[in-house]
């Protein structure tokens, strides 16, 4: 049993988790991920695919990811540092994007009412180029 460098304990079905979702560019949903991994003849639960991903997302190896209906998707981080993503609502295809602006407001208005520590999360939703223009989803 391994670990990953964020100290997350590995069992061969948490390996299997981990690596189904490398491999997957866009966020997907637990149960995505757990029909995914049946059908690579994985014997994993759905209660242990949730539990896998919560463990990741605390340790900052997984983005999540809450979509309008409360659903929440889940994408392997390619990034430790803070960032946001720009997604597209057709597609699923991603892009991390830096926002200095935001998190200089962020930091002005947690000040401005006497708040520390402020943390937040911003996603921006769209329609990309590919999708846009027929292409369909972007390779």
């Amino acid at each position: 049993m391994s670990e990953l460098q964020s100290g997350v304990r590995m069992t061969p079905q948490r390996a299997a988790v981990a690596a189904t979702l490398q491999a997957v560019p866009e966020f997907r949903s637990a149960q995505h991920l757990h029909e995914v991994l049946r059908s690579q003849g994985e014997t994993v639960g759905l209660a242990t695919v949730y539990r896998t991903l919560q463990a990741l997302a605390e340790a900052g190896d997984v983005d999540v990811l809450r979509t309008d209906d409360g659903e929440q998707l889940y994408r392997w981080c390619a990034r430790r540092e803070h960032h946001h993503h720009l997604v597209c609502r057709q597609c699923g295809r991603t892009v991390e994007i830096d926002g200095p602006t935001v998190e200089a407001w962020a930091h002005t208005v947690g000040e401005k009412h006497g708040f520390s520590d402020i943390d937040h999360t911003i996603e921006l939703w769209g329609v990309c180029t590919a999708c846009r223009t027929g292409g369909g989803p972007a390779a």
